[in-house]
């Protein structure tokens, strides 16, 4: 009798079938062991110097121009609430700090930042720690 695997082996399908048998295998050992990586957001929550960097990114490059940190009378969005017009998850603001939004006064940033991408989930992060929370 032939084993399973040894078919698998054999069998030009086997990569489509072994990377998500592995990463189930990955993942059970994670949730078993406690341990789960933290996003770059996260991370970032719970650095103090991440999260000045992200703060001073955020009043030189968006709170200066067009962002608030109080909610006001503003055409952009304030960010610290709830209510988010254009993506509210972590890689939507990132795209969108990256991209810009078409037709509005919010222009792509790119990679213009010292820290590149990084300095992009700082920002977010300050952000996510000063979010009023969300029900």
């Amino acid at each position: 009798m032939v084993s399973l695997l040894g078919k698998l082996k054999r069998s030009r399908w086997r990569g489509f079938l072994l990377v998500p048998v592995a990463m189930a295998m990955i993942a059970c050992s994670e949730e078993e062991s406690g341990t789960i990586e933290l996003t770059y957001v996260q991370a970032f929550m719970q650095d103090p110097t991440a999260l000045a960097r992200g703060e001073a990114l955020f009043q030189g490059s968006c709170a200066g121009y067009c962002h608030t940190l109080t909610p006001e009378e503003s055409e952009a969005s304030f960010l610290f609430d709830c209510e988010w017009d254009y993506g509210s998850g972590d890689d939507e603001i990132f795209a969108i700090m990256s991209d810009g939004i078409p037709d509005t006064r919010m222009v792509g940033f790119g990679d213009n930042f010292p820290g590149g991408d990084e300095d992009k989930w700082k920002i977010i992060a300050f952000l996510r720690t000063n979010q009023q929370t969300c029900e």
